[in-house]
């Protein structure tokens, strides 16, 4: 199901909820909306199952127009974060229920459903009712219920967020290969940036009711064309800092100067600023020297997290091992100039990676 959505904005009251949009999801493709709480992404869900009329501008899908064409005669099915089943069904009738609307055979409703629950676990739960069940299990009714249907265009708004870890883990890499041969257009809502990544497909990166960017999401997170997508695209947030180029040579400071990558040589001597990854910048290593003033240092698993300000701006660095400070301690730490990324001063990447 190839969805468009065409200068489609949606105000409620005085409020705009989503700026004038226009993105064009094609047929089988697996789709991310990042962005923060409240950035907008399940209101543009809601655009495109039907469920919201736009304020202005049309949906297309498959080139009609279907602006104003209620969620009941679409091919959608949705998952909420908020999970939501039949209270009075049995987990295999809550998953059943979709089938049973769409008339199918009993034989395939049932080999339909036991192949779902044992995909996402639920096979010695399915005489159970939702009340009986866990958050996480009850999440996973949902999700089951979702996926048997096979609707053409499926969204699914931070679906993983109420399970444990271990069963997110497997369902992030299970969920892409599950419509892998369906056809079906897939929406996933996430405010995560390292799900996104680990989702693959494509993103695009949403800010305040307003979609920055769509393309590959390697591709958004290695060259995000503006600082704001590149800080939605970040968690951590991404270090960033003025810096001012003569000739050359980069200037964060009088003390602090690289070199320029040679594709970016040719740029105006002037002000620019760098976005520096928390993950690119390492207490450990070669590369450019910077010190600073640590704040907070945290443990995270095997990862360490460390905010410290460097030249009056507030950095982070998340690193690989084990590494102990002391609230205060000044401490160097590394980066790479050839990964920075580099703005102009409308905030828009000068150039591209490779």
């Amino acid at each position: 199901m190839a969805i468009e959505l065409d200068n489609v904005s949606l105000r409620v009251g005085a409020e705009t909820h989503i700026y004038e949009t226009s993105l064009s999801l094609e047929p089988g493709q697996f789709n991310i909306l990042l962005g923060t709480t409240l950035s907008g992404k399940t209101s543009l869900m809601r655009l495109m199952a039907g469920l919201e009329k736009p304020s202005s501008g049309r949906l297309l899908v498959n080139d009609q127009d279907v602006t104003g064409i209620p969620v009941q005669k679409r091919s959608v099915a949705m998952v909420y974060q908020a999970f939501i089943n039949y209270p009075s069904f049995s987990v295999y009738d809550n998953i059943a229920s979709p089938l049973r609307v769409a008339g199918l055979p009993r034989n395939e409703i049932d080999e339909k459903v036991r192949s779902f629950a044992e995909l996402l676990k639920l096979t010695p739960m399915l005489d159970r009712l939702p009340n009986e069940l866990s958050g996480g299990q009850q999440q996973r009714t949902a999700l089951a219920r979702a996926l048997v249907k096979g609707a053409e265009l499926v969204l699914l708004d931070e679906p993983l967020a109420n399970l444990d870890y271990k069963l997110r883990e497997e369902l992030r890499d299970e969920l892409p290969k599950m419509f892998a041969d369906t056809g079906a257009t897939v929406v996933y809502a996430t405010s995560e940036p390292l799900e996104a990544l680990m989702l693959g497909g494509y993103t695009a990166t949403i800010n305040e009711g307003r979609v920055i960017q769509f393309g590959q999401t390697s591709t958004i997170y290695r060259n995000p064309d503006s600082l704001t997508s590149a800080r939605v695209f970040s968690d951590p947030p991404v270090n960033v800092a003025s810096i001012d180029k003569r000739g050359g040579t980069a200037y964060l400071s009088d003390s602090v100067s690289w070199t320029v990558p040679a594709r970016l040589a040719e740029m105006p001597d002037g002000s620019y600023t760098i976005g520096v990854r928390p993950h690119h910048l390492s207490p450990q290593g070669a590369g450019v020297e910077v010190s600073g003033e640590v704040q907070i240092a945290e443990i995270s698993g095997s990862e360490s997290i460390i905010r410290v300000i460097v030249e009056g701006n507030n950095w982070v660095s998340e690193t690989h091992g084990i590494h102990s400070y002391e609230f205060g301690q000044s401490a160097s730490f590394f980066f790479n100039s050839s990964r920075c990324l580099y703005f102009d001063v409308n905030e828009q990447l000068i150039e591209t990676q490779g």
